[in-house]
């Protein structure tokens, strides 16, 4: 597939700092060219920019009217796994048409107020599906499987699940955290693949479902983590960082280390603050 498109030097802009990295020779009379996933986009000095390859409308839609961008498309992504503490969240959802009024993007970039203020007004219009995996259930897994294997697992069951609810639309994206070669290998088991994907880098920030769906993950991490700072009446820090540190002796002081697979993903490094315990 061949798409042609005039673009607005700062439009001609946006596109190369998005993909930048995937720059390679430019022919002659071009301003550069990407080879981006089953897509090579050509931008020529004339301010025409040439998309060829399987995924060239994916690529030229968002460069096209609203309505055209704004067909129906599907997105997923996942929070929680560079957490020590809570749970690995993953949503996959639908979007039929731009939620204008809702700022979405990232939900890396949006503070956990705002999150908490838009995510339910953002479950109420679109279809979605969650899963959320909790730290015993996490670590009996992770024995067997890595991260992206769990990660790769429970975007396809997510995808699996939305489809249950609405038929998915040709066009689903994955916030790429792995090959996508790598990606249906940890399938191969699977009884039920979803297969009509797409892969990008930094998706969360090009395409308003996947977007969304960080923001509907972030949500749902949040709440989980509110009950289990209930559950525990426990305050924990988020990341892997010292802090962490700091809780995990509190915590087994408080509640013994036969507890901490309850709240932590065991693997982490962090664990190792364990066996300062007897010296401290």
């Amino acid at each position: 597939m061949t798409i042609t498109l005039t673009l607005t030097k700062k439009e001609i802009d946006i596109l190369y700092q998005t993909f930048k990295e995937f720059e390679c020779k430019k022919p002659k009379y071009a301003l550069y060219q990407l080879k981006v996933e089953n897509c090579t986009i050509t931008a020529y000095e004339s301010l025409k920019v040439v998309f060829q390859g399987n995924d060239a409308q994916i690529y030229a839609s968002r460069f096209q009217s609203s309505e055209t961008y704004f067909d129906i498309h599907a997105g997923s992504d996942e929070v929680g796994t560079g957490d020590y503490f809570g749970p690995v969240v993953v949503c996959a959802c639908i979007l039929t048409k731009p939620l204008e009024e809702l700022k979405l993007d990232d939900s890396k970039s949006l503070s956990d107020s705002y999150i908490k203020q838009i995510a339910p007004k953002i479950m109420e219009t679109i279809p979605y599906s969650l899963l959320i995996l909790n730290n015993e259930k996490y670590n009996q897994i992770k024995k067997d499987n890595n991260l992206n294997e769990i990660k790769a697992k429970m975007h396809n069951q997510a995808y699996i699940n939305l489809n249950k609810k609405h038929t998915l639309p040709n066009l689903c994206i994955i916030d790429q955290f792995t090959p996508k070669e790598l990606y249906f290998r940890y399938l191969k088991n699977e009884p039920a693949i979803i297969t009509q994907l797409h892969f990008e880098t930094k998706a969360e920030s090009k395409y308003p479902a996947v977007a969304a769906a960080s923001i509907i993950a972030r949500y749902t991490f949040l709440h989980y983590w509110d009950k289990m700072e209930e559950h525990w009446n426990f305050k924990f820090h988020k990341g892997a960082s010292t802090l962490v540190n700091e809780d995990i002796i509190r915590f087994v002081k408080q509640h013994g280390d036969q507890n901490l697979k309850h709240v932590a993903k065991l693997h982490f490094k962090n664990t190792e603050i364990i066996k300062r315990l007897d010296t401290l």
